[in-house]
């Protein structure tokens, strides 16, 4: 199955549409997160047995798998419907190219030059989308600073949406093209954890990644911060302990 990467601007979308069937049905899971049939159906403007049969094939590739649908608050009567999520065969449909090659650069960088290097290099890959979501966050309202930052994700490809949670707002990426990279390499993760905190103006905790085997890279930007102010861009901030590389 050959999956294309699309630009974002709206000749890119027109051209979506000339995509196969099948694979468009894959890039709205991977983009979307675990799907129905039904939601399928209902955002790519497909007959449910169309859907199906794409999924069918899907399954049967080991592009896809089907799970049970997590229900939160009161359980309905009858059996949940089946959400089909991607498999990690189907994530290296998406972005294998140059994984091979980036790993053995950065393994080169860290035998001559240290693993702080590496983690250099990963701040410095971020210089660009730190310049461009800049100024789209610094005008935004801060309650919708997750959502602003999630749709200029998504505009770059990396499928972000946001959810509500109790203590804060949840937002996850369902695709990451160097999560092959970064499961050696995880100060990728890292890097791109403090340009949200330097982003958002205060502390955020990585929560999952695609790289530690999660279905998503899900970060948490909490409600209720004392203060709001952006930080030193020059100083970072400090991730998740468990995403740190452990010495082999």
């Amino acid at each position: 199955m050959e999956i294309q990467l699309l630009d974002v601007d709206g000749s890119a979308r027109t051209r979506a549409q000339d995509l196969p069937t099948r694979d468009r049905v894959a890039r709205s899971i991977l983009e979307r997160g675990p799907s129905t049939a039904a939601e399928l159906a209902n955002h790519l403007g497909l007959t449910p047995a169309a859907v199906r049969r794409h999924l069918d094939h899907l399954v049967s590739e080991g592009l896809i798998e089907p799970r049970d649908q997590r229900i939160r608050g009161a359980r309905r009567r009858g059996r949940p419907a089946k959400v089909f999520a991607v498999t990690d065969r189907g994530r290296d449909e998406f972005d294998q190219a140059y994984d091979d090659l980036a790993v053995q650069a950065l393994r080169f960088l860290a035998a001559h030059s240290g693993e702080d290097a590496v983690g250099a290099f990963a701040r410095r890959r971020l210089d660009d989308l730190e310049g461009r979501y800049g100024s789209l966050l610094d005008e935004a309202p801060e309650q919708d600073r997750s959502q602003v930052l999630a749709t200029a994700l998504t505009a770059d490809g990396f499928a972000a949406s946001v959810r509500q949670a109790p203590s804060g707002d949840q937002m996850c990426q369902h695709h990451c093209p160097v999560a092959h990279v970064a499961a050696e390499f995880p100060q990728l993760c890292e890097a791109e954890t403090e340009l949200f905190s330097r982003l958002l103006g205060q502390p955020v905790q990585r929560l999952a990644t695609i790289a530690h085997g999660d279905g998503v890279c899900t970060t948490h930007v909490p409600h209720s911060v004392p203060d709001r102010s952006v930080p030193d861009r020059s100083v970072p901030h400090l991730s998740a302990p468990h995403l740190r590389r452990t010495p082999s």
